[in-house]
């Protein structure tokens, strides 16, 4: 399509074509990946005060108090006595008793990522001294720094925040449990978020009882917190607007700065040669994401990588417009019964947030 073309009874279209996102191809150097592990944009300016609990939920109240509180004790020497000398001399300080961490559990939408920046924000330390990712992130820095290089670099923070904190595959069961328990010996607190309660951890997704030691020693680490209540993106908002047509998603990507477009099945296509850890730069700059032909995802495997996908598009506030089936249909009953079931009800969530943020690039 030119850059001059129209469509019938509208004006020209920007001058711009749209970009791909089958067209990129990132390589983020590992500096990268460390020196990123912030909270992600749409969650700079969020705090314990910016966050709306439910006044039918006072589990939301007592999380926001419990974590407060968390962050105040961070304000001293690191556990292992790597902060300022004491005046009385200069043993090291022996590390808080009881669990190094809290573990924020609750369903998808209840604000717990939105707790967890809180905590990382309030938590007194030099943003060089505190950690934030998702638990694919943190798995994907072990892969590029190694394990030993990832305990040094971390094993100096005051805290780190994981979140959407799951268990695969047996692999990651041991790599984190042995590098949380090294990061916990050198001081660092820990806070994390996850649908699943540290003991469940695992269920449904593969042998839990192989590797029940493992589980239940990461459990030891936190004190869990449940958040309740149901998904804030979804209080008295309206239902996520029907998909449009290929002709109206075209028209918003050639006239949205620094829109893409990408027929969906080709873009399922290309996430299966890009390693998730560069979903992040896959999304670096974009105004919008346009979809055109959205059909049901085929299988688990390319499910999975399309949900880490949505939650990049989500931490950057992109939004998303589509054409072909709604949302909540691209998922089987299949796949929402399962194990990953979660993942993909968040998923679906965020997409459909991200849906609505879309409305107005549509002329009407």
């Amino acid at each position: 399509m030119s850059s001059s073309t129209a469509f019938p009874g509208q004006s020209p279209l920007a001058e711009t074509a749209p970009l791909s996102l089958r067209a990129r191809e990132p390589h983020v150097p590992a500096d990268r990946l460390v020196a990123e592990m912030v909270p992600p944009p749409r969650f700079d300016s969020v705090r314990f005060d910016t966050y709306v609990p439910d006044p039918n939920q006072p589990s939301q109240s007592e999380a926001v108090t419990v974590l407060e509180g968390f962050a105040a004790g961070l304000g001293g020497a690191h556990a292992t006595g790597s902060g300022r000398r004491k005046w009385f001399g200069s043993k090291k300080p022996a590390a808080p008793a009881g669990p190094r961490g809290v573990y924020l559990d609750g369903g998808y939408g209840v604000g717990k990522t939105h707790l967890l920046a809180s905590l990382w924000h309030a938590t007194p330390a030099e943003p060089s001294l505190k950690a934030f990712g998702t638990f694919v992130e943190l798995t994907n820095l072990v892969g590029a720094l190694g394990f030993q290089q990832t305990v040094r670099t971390l094993s100096g923070h005051r805290l780190l925040c994981i979140d959407e904190f799951e268990l695969d595959d047996p692999g990651d069961t041991v790599l984190v449990s042995s590098l949380l328990s090294r990061l916990v010996e050198s001081g660092v607190a820990l806070a994390a978020t996850s649908n699943t309660l540290p003991g469940k951890l695992g269920e449904g997704r593969f042998a839990a009882a192989d590797f029940l030691r493992e589980i239940q020693g990461l459990s030891a680490h936190f004190r869990p917190l449940r958040i309740d209540g149901e998904d804030y993106r979804h209080r008295g908002l309206p239902e996520a607007p029907p998909p449009y047509s290929d002709e109206q998603v075209t028209r918003a990507a050639y006239a949205t700065p620094g829109a893409s477009l990408d027929d969906f099945p080709g873009l399922l296509d290309h996430l299966a040669k890009v390693h998730p850890s560069r979903y992040g730069a896959l999304t670096d700059e974009l105004g919008a994401v346009c979809l055109t032909g959205v059909t049901p995802v085929p299988d688990q495997s390319t499910a999975l990588r399309l949900v880490v996908l949505a939650d990049r598009l989500y931490d950057r506030e992109v939004p998303v417009l589509a054409s072909g089936l709604p949302f909540d249909q691209l998922f089987s009953d299949e796949m929402l019964n399962g194990g990953y079931r979660k993942k993909y009800f968040r998923a679906i969530s965020r997409l459909t947030a991200l849906a609505r943020d879309a409305k107005g690039l549509v002329a009407q």
